[in-house]
């Protein structure tokens, strides 16, 4: 600046300049590009670039301006920047070489005296970079800024620039509570009450927020309970702390007081504004573990989340967080030292600033560190080099090896470490003056211990015996020994050559090491044994306990290796079952190789097995309410309450076999009045290790909204929904045997209502409790027969309780779920109890409860036959006899593939019971080419298909049966089925088969006829022919007739048939407008009409063909791959539309030209209307419907490739929009006609001319509604039920569309009759007789002799005469004829 005594105003320019010339500049100021790299750059550099920039390309290009204006007089200021806003933009500057437009001119800086200071500030929608308010001073007294963005005042302008920047638009994520009851309306988007929460909250929030500089605009995106949390979204530019605070106050006051918005409860997020790292990057226990938090927001408000356990971290030996601010930075740096196991997981770096807060997240984890060593050696003192190894079973980069040795002789040696790092050997030397005779058998412990840079530490033992070599009696003993413990030692690193010959002397006896360490858990963690063989050939591996029971292979993975392999026992969640000794066995032939290892497993509740009362609860204010933790099993726990970093007593108590542990929350201890607050129950053992229980959540509300008490179920706001424990709700239970599940609650007015019921009986309970344990245990493949067969037998006797409850029926279907994924083989006796279990739980006495489990939308149905299906697969029957089993509600019928004797699969299963009946058929060359000794397994259900969930299209069930055949090996090779269904309840709908398909709707399950198709039907019979197993049956269609039936070939003759001759019609529509184009279109408007009408033909002939052949594809079973059936759909979507929105531009066109007669407009921008309006608007509505529905698969029906009605409702993207179009072109014919009979006063119109508009309108009038009415009644076909004569009228108009075109469209056209008369029929006379015809003749332009020649006059209602003009014709005829041929062509 000149002085610091001016005023100084910084303006930007943004000019756009077109030229050949070079740009030249009167100013000396400096030119800063749009591209912000060169602002530093002296501004007669900048200038010299711009000037080549601007000689390189004639093409315009947009400039930013930065100038400096200063004024000696302040007061200067303010009516340069009025006058600045008073101009109109764009400016053009007038040069002679170039064009140079100024588009906007802003007021960016401006810098001002302030005492013996000078403070430049931004103005509105400006701030200054955030590198000039980390190395300039800032204005401390002026307006902070949203953290983390621009400030908006420096002392003293940057000598070298910027000025100040246009601030980015930020998205804000905010939220505030709402003090009401929270209702279960709010979480359903498309309820009144979230429509009318949303619409009155965001009118407050526009109202509010509007003083924001830059502000966008806001969206609420849900809400959440506790009270009411509204989430919304906030778009604007960065404003200051206090706008915000203003702008929310004006939000509270703005709202209808009755919302009770609580203005202290505003909070806004973002965690995309701190870098949280870690290091080091790969975390080995033991290391010491930083992770660093970095933020531009200056503030040492940071907190530490560890989040498994929901807690903060604080101080203590193990963890240390410093927080300090450097360099305009704030930094938090959490230290873990000796980290462990159990500290891997999720941690949060939370920083808070006034109502901001801002998070970060990130997830460790921690390798355990294993040290592979022999645990025993022995060595014969005799003076040769001997070494001890140890190997990391983890490539870490350790930093040093430690070799240390304790026993009572000294024999010392020297460490060498591998070249790779992770392996060390100790050697030495012993002769026998170090070991005498007498000392023989002395032993000596080796201990290696690897360190890594961090910190980590692992080590291992070696136990070393020497013996001397003056005992005979030991030598010759000791020496096998010797040999068999150095071919151990091979396992961790070759030492000897004796060892290696040793190894191939033993040729497949395998030498197996495993995890040296000690392995104690508690009960929930994980933990993994590894079991190394040098040898790479074996048979067989497998896991034993020591009682000799087998592990399930589920547990542990085998690999095999070039020089070895190795077996890994992994359990992610460990019980007490799991205590005890596990034997590693690797077998070859008849020889074995076994290593053992101890697993300690503390008691510790598993977090499920806590049980928690409340689940949720509201307390008063002002109040108290207890809170209990309970676990079924008593142990040596420390329990405590656990607030946030509140921590609460916990009293015990016990009854019978069930523990308690109780606190009575007293909310005056705590500050957090309206607040929603998570106690957890802490659970320590005693090794240390503890485990959190599941959430309950606790809401503080004032005390006089509470209009709800009871003393089990507790105090609620009206509207407020909780849900409790069954066991610790109203509901009869004993204490040795609990109900299950939950029951819900909804406080209405003052009390209590009871919304939905889900307890399970205790029985069925305890059943559940047991699978529960049985899919965690290591011997679950010997519990599982007797299990099922207790589950057979406890179900039988508990048939009254699972039919009076959706809860018990529920938990059944859960069991059979949880056992079917346990096995990997099926005996007999196991499938016959699933069966028996599976007959009750379908038999007609529990339809009514399957009706309620169908109301609350879930998919237990198809999650129960998903079981039984895999409890099929796994079913080998061997060499018994094939499994036959015969129920009320299931059959079942298997065989077994055996390639000495294939014989075609034939089963049939019939249920007099249901009067239903059905057979399957897999012929043998299909059962070629199956594996041998392949099970094929069939069961059919007569109940099963009135409780799965309702085929997607609403389409009605035949009565008929499910049938499901599984295969128990992949079947890699095309298979087919056939199977033969009874149907109960024949229809003249139409018959599909299908499968159900646990894919579809979110994996929820639906019907599915996808590779299935009906091979005949006669009414009661019906086969089906599907290239692939799984669950089948047939649906009756009723909104179409059935293909076979009579009806439904005549409807395909119609609509094949039909379609060939609409196509035909079209197509000679489209050859006559060529051939009578230029005849046709010598003015505007006839120019348009014709356009129209070509279009609009072109459209339907497209549309039709593809029409065709996707159905010939479908109609002869060809599979039409979903991309090409959604490709056709969208086409036929599309050209279908154009056909209606052309018909509207020519309807437009019309009213148009009878309207706005004396406007006129070219024919390029009638043109370019019209193609917009025919081609654009369909294209939109077609993309939209496209992007909208096909995300979900839903865009088209599942058989049929067009728009889908059933879940989507795409159909009405079509029938909208196309019934709207014949709503107005209907009325634009009105209108026309009207205006027609109606002249203006003076103006009779006369006879011609009338009947020449009535032309027109009679084109639009018949030929719009034919499209119209046979899209109506193409609609009423959706429907289910829908009477089958509009079937047939539908097809009938259909098929016709293209011969109302050719008719109405081209030919009733009276100048194409004209032009098709003298180009053809004329043509040998036209010569001689158009110069005599005078004006007053009287001959019919289709006066010919022939009748075919008067039926075509008659045809097109011609029943007058028509006069030719001669070049004679008086001005009055013309002037009429072409005023009537304007509007009509």
């Amino acid at each position: 600046m000149k002085s610091p005594r001016r005023t100084t105003l910084c303006l930007m320019f943004i000019v756009i300049y077109s030229s050949k010339a070079t740009l030249n500049w009167n100013s000396e100021s400096t030119i800063h590009p749009l591209s912000l790299h060169e602002q530093e750059l002296a501004g007669e550099e900048a200038l010299r670039q711009k000037r080549a920039v601007a000689t390189k390309s004639p093409a315009a290009e947009e400039y930013t301006v930065n100038i400096e204006i200063s004024f000696e007089n302040a007061s200067f200021l303010d009516p340069v920047k009025a006058y600045l806003n008073s101009l109109s933009f764009p400016i053009q500057v007038n040069n002679t070489d170039q064009i140079t437009d100024i588009v906007s001119i802003n007021v960016t800086t401006v810098c001002r005296l302030a005492g013996n200071e000078i403070w430049c500030s931004c103005e509105t929608g400006y701030g200054w970079p955030r590198e000039r308010c980390l190395h300039n001073l800032t204005c401390q007294e002026h307006d902070v800024f949203l953290p983390g963005h621009q400030c908006s005042c420096l002392k003293e302008l940057p000598p070298k620039g910027p000025f100040c920047q246009r601030q980015e638009d930020v998205t804000l994520n905010m939220r505030v509570r709402l003090n009401v009851g929270f209702q279960e309306d709010l979480m359903n988007t498309s309820s009144a009450l979230y429509r009318s929460y949303k619409t009155d909250l965001e009118t407050a929030f526009r109202k509010g927020y509007g003083i924001l500089p830059g502000f966008k605009g806001v969206t609420v995106t849900g809400f959440k309970s506790g009270s009411v949390i509204v989430t919304y979204e906030l778009q604007t530019t960065a404003p200051s702390l206090d706008l915000i605070h203003k702008a929310n106050e004006r939000v509270v006051q703005s709202l209808n007081q009755t919302y009770r918005m609580d203005d202290n409860s505003f909070q806004a997020f973002n965690s995309n504004e701190i870098k949280l790292s870690v290091t080091p990057e790969i975390i080995f226990e033991g290391d010491t573990v930083s992770l660093v938090c970095e933020n531009d927001i200056l503030s040492s408000n940071v907190s530490w989340r560890y989040k498994e356990q929901e807690l903060e971290i604080q101080n203590s030996s193990r963890f240390s967080i410093y927080t300090a601010i450097f360099n305009m930075t704030s930094v938090s740096k959490l230290t873990i030292h000796n980290i462990t196991l159990g500290d891997a997981g999720e941690y949060v770096c939370k920083l808070i600033l006034d109502i901001f807060e801002y998070e970060s997240k990130k997830k460790i984890d921690v390798i355990p560190i294993r040290i592979l060593a022999n645990e025993e050696m022995k060595v014969i003192c005799d003076d040769n080099p001997v070494s001890v190894s140890c190997c990391s079973d983890s490539n870490i980069d350790w930093i040093k090896t430690e070799w240390r040795q304790e026993g009572n002789i000294n024999i010392s040696g020297s460490a060498k470490i591998h070249k790779d790092s992770i392996c060390s050997k100790y050697v030495f030397r012993v002769d026998r003056t170090q070991c005498p005779s007498g000392s023989s058998g002395t032993t000596v412990i080796y201990t290696c211990e690897f360190i890594s840079g961090y910190g980590a530490r692992g080590s291992a033992d070696t136990k070393v015996t020497f013996t001397s070599m003056g005992d005979n009696s030991s030598q010759k003993s000791e020496v096998p020994e010797v040999l068999r413990h150095e071919m151990e030692m091979s396992t961790v690193q070759s030492t000897t050559r004796n060892s290696l010959e040793t190894s191939k002397a033993w040729e497949q006896q395998a030498n197996l090491t495993i995890t040296p360490d000690p392995i104690s858990v508690s009960e929930g963690q994980n933990f993994s044994i590894k079991c190394i063989s040098d040898v790479s050939n074996y048979d067989e591996v497998y896991w034993n306990t020591s009682a000799g029971i087998k592990i399930h292979q589920r547990f542990y993975t085998t690999r095999r290796y070039p020089n070895g392999a190795e077996s890994v026992l992994t359990v992610k969640t460990s019980t007490r079952e799991w205590n005890g000794t596990y034997h590693c066995i690797f077998r070859y032939k008849n020889s074995y190789s076994v290593a053992t290892k101890d697993v300690i497993v503390h008691p510790l509740p598993l977090e499920l097995s806590i049980i928690v009362d409340p689940l949720e609860a509201t307390v008063s204010c002002s109040g108290s309410h207890h809170i209990k933790c309970c676990i079924e099993e008593d142990g040596d726990y420390k329990v405590t309450f656990q607030i946030g970093s509140l921590s609460l007593p916990a009293a015990k108590e016990v009854k019978e076999k069930q523990v308690c542990y109780k606190h009575n929350f007293n909310a005056n201890s705590v500050s957090w009045c309206s607040k929603t607050v998570d106690v957890f129950c802490h659970f320590t053992n005693a090794v240390n290790n503890s485990v959190w229980s599941p959430s309950m959540k606790l809401n503080l509300v004032p005390e006089e909204n509470i209009t709800c008490q009871d003393p089990i179920i507790g105090v609620g706001e009206p509207g407020k929904v909780i849900q409790k424990l069954c066991r610790f709700s109203n509901v009869p239970s004993s204490p040795g045997s609990p109900v299950g599940g939950i029951i819900t609650y909804k406080c209405v007015g003052s009390q209590w209502e009871e919304k939905r019921n889900d307890c399970i009986s205790a029985p069925i309970n305890n059943l559940l409790q047991l699978a529960k344990a049985l899919v965690k245990s290591p011997s679950q493949d010997e519990k599982l027969p007797t299990y099922l067969k207790n589950l057979s037998i406890s179900i039988d006797k508990v048939e009254h309780e699972i039919s009076s409850s959706p809860g018990s029926l529920g938990a059944v279907i859960n069991i059979l779920d949880l056992l079917s994924t346990v096995p990997t083989q099926v005996n007999s006796e196991m499938m016959m109890h699933v069966l028996s279990t599976v007959n009750v739980i379908l038999g007609k006495p529990v339809l009514n409860t399957w009706k309620v489990l169908q109301q609350q939308r879930t998919n237990q149905s198809s999650q129960l036959l998903h079981s039984v299906e895999r409890f099929s697969q796994a079913l080998r029957s061997g060499d018994s006899p094939p499994l036959s089993f015969s129920q009320t509600n299931v059959q079942m019928s298997s065989m077994v593939i055996k390639s000495s004797h294939l014989k075609t699969y034939q089963q049939k299963f019939v249920f007099s019971d249901s009067d239903l009946w059905g057979n399957v058929v897999i012929d043998k060359s299909h059962l070629e080419n199956l594996q041998p000794d392949s099970s094929v397994v069939t069961m059919a259900f007569p109940t099963l298909q009135a409780i799965l969930a309702k085929d997607i299209q609403e389409n009605n069930f035949a009565e008929s049966l499910v049938m499901t055949t599984t295969v128990s090996h992949n079947i890699t090779m095309p298979f087919m089925i056939s199977m033969t269904f009874k149907n109960s309840s024949p229809s003249s709908g139409e018959t599909k088969c299908v499968f159900w398909n646990f894919s579809l709707a979110n994996n929820t399950g639906g019907w599915d006829s996808s590779g299935c198709y009906v091979e005949e039907g006669d009414g009661d019979n019906v086969t089906c022919i599907c290239d692939h197993l799984t669950s089948f049956s047939i649906l009756m269609s009723a909104d179409t007739p059935d293909p076979s039936s009579l009806l439904g070939i005549l409807l395909d003759i119609i609509s094949y048939v039909g379609v060939g001759f609409s196509i035909l019609s079209l197509a000679a529509c489209l050859v006559v407008e060529a051939v009578v184009w230029k005849s046709v279109t010598k003015n505007r408007t006839s120019y348009m009409r014709h356009t129209c009408i070509v279009n609009i033909a072109a459209s339907l002939l497209i549309a039709n063909t593809w029409f065709i052949v996707v159905a010939a594809i479908q109609d002869n079973h060809y599979i039409l791959y979903k991309t090409a059936c959604v490709a056709a759909t969208f086409f036929i979507h599309f050209f279908y539309l154009s056909v209606f929105f052309w018909m509207l531009t020519l309807g437009l066109m019309l009213f148009y030209r009878l309207v706005f007669i004396l406007h006129e407009t070219s024919r390029s921008t009638q043109k370019a209307i019209a193609f917009c309006l025919g081609y654009g608007c369909p294209l939109a509505i077609s993309v939209i419907t496209l992007a909208a529905t096909q995300p979900r698969e839903v865009y088209t029906r599942k058989n049929v490739c067009w728009l889908n009605w059933e879940d989507t409702k795409a159909l009405l993207a079509f029938a909208i929009p196309a019934l709207i179009i014949v709503v107005v072109n209907i009325t634009i014919t009105v209108v026309v006609i009207t205006k027609i009979l109606r002249p203006s006063i003076g103006d009779k119109p006369c006879k011609q001319e009338r009947s020449s508009l009535f032309q027109i309108s009679k084109s639009i009038g018949v030929l719009t509604p034919l499209l119209g009415l046979t899209w109506g009644f193409g609609l009423t076909t959706v429907f289910p039920g829908t009477n089958l004569a509009f079937h047939i009228i539908f097809a009938i108009l259909n098929v016709f569309q293209g011969l109302f075109i050719l008719l109405f469209g081209c030919l009733w056209d009276l100048k194409v009759q004209e032009a098709l008369l003298s180009r053809f029929s004329l043509s040998r006379w036209s010569s001689q007789h158009s110069k005599s015809t005078s004006l007053g003749s009287s001959t019919p332009v289709f006066s010919m002799s022939s009748p075919i020649s008067r039926r075509f006059n008659n045809l097109f209602g011609k029943t007058g005469t028509y006069n030719v003009s001669t070049p004679e014709t008086t001005s009055s005829s013309v002037e009429n004829s072409s005023s009537a041929y304007s509007l009509l062509n």
